[in-house]
């Protein structure tokens, strides 16, 4: 599969998680970054935002969304496993930030290719 075909599949995912998020949830819900260039990455990294210079969002595979529950900003991993849960379980390739081992990122939903 080309990589356009993944980031088109990747972002049918997002739009179906969004619905989700949005109208089934009830939750506000607002972008973050889908694209991230090399020199953001590195300042992540070096600042300990992230931990991988590896990053999806390189490929345009990966988005960080805002969800608020009842007008809060919500980063707590158990406020959000429903939704990490949706998104894993749209296609077996979407992993959520949320239920990584090294570092918990909970914003963040991507698909993971290579």
């Amino acid at each position: 599969m080309k990589l356009s075909d993944h980031q088109f599949e990747f972002l049918q995912d997002v739009a179906v998680l969004i619905d989700f998020i949005a109208n089934v949830k009830g939750y506000k819900v607002t972008g973050g970054e889908l694209f991230r260039p090399e020199e953001m990455q590195r300042i992540y990294f070096n600042s300990g935002r992230s931990k991988t210079m590896e990053s999806k969002h390189f490929l345009r595979c990966a988005i960080d969304l805002n969800i608020f529950i009842n007008g809060k900003l919500v980063y707590e991993k158990e406020k959000l496993e429903e939704i990490g849960v949706f998104w894993e379980n749209l296609n077996k390739l979407n992993r959520w930030g949320g239920h990584f081992k090294s570092f918990v990122d909970t914003p963040h939903f991507e698909r993971n290719v290579k």
